[in-house]
């Protein structure tokens, strides 16, 4: 029997190379004071916080569904469930949410996901050549274009932060 290698990233990083679509991942350590895993992503890696994206886990009734919005905005829970076709919208549970993605909450990337669910991507991101969005773990982000994003996880866009 062959030797089996170490894992040499998150399923996040191992998708995006597996369909050769390029990208950069950033490491820092974390805070354990820190109340914002994204908000302290842009401050370590100095970036602008609009160009780096939160992934939250949400309950669309009939289904889970991703929203990605930049770190220094909210979710308005009234646009994602227009996004998404549901009237009632909430944030997820968090241990569906970590059960659903096979992530650590503050760690949840939108790519390579256990059970991949609808993603809507707040259009703001679409301004940027590239967005910072979580690699998989708390302290890895990864830097790819907004359509590159939506190609690989058939997801769509709309306004869906508020300040």
């Amino acid at each position: 029997m062959g030797k089996r290698e170490a894992s040499t990233g998150t399923p996040a990083t191992v998708l995006l190379a597996q369909l050769g679509i390029p990208f950069r991942t950033f490491s820092y350590v974390l805070d354990p004071a820190s109340e914002s895993y994204g908000t302290e992503a842009a401050e370590k890696l100095a970036t602008d916080p609009a160009r780096v994206f939160k992934t939250l886990m949400v309950d669309a009734g009939t289904h889970l569904a991703v929203a990605v919005v930049p770190v220094n905005r909210s979710l308005n829970l009234k646009a994602m469930g227009a996004a998404c076709g549901s009237k009632r919208v909430a944030l997820a549970d968090r241990a569906a949410a970590e059960r659903r993605t096979g992530y650590v909450l503050g760690g949840i990337s939108p790519l390579g996901q256990r059970h991949p669910s609808p993603l809507v991507l707040d259009e703001s991101a679409l301004a940027f050549g590239t967005i910072l969005v979580s690699g998989g773990r708390r302290g890895l982000e990864i830097e790819l274009a907004p359509a590159d994003l939506l190609r690989v996880t058939d997801g769509t866009t709309a306004p869906l932060a508020v300040p």
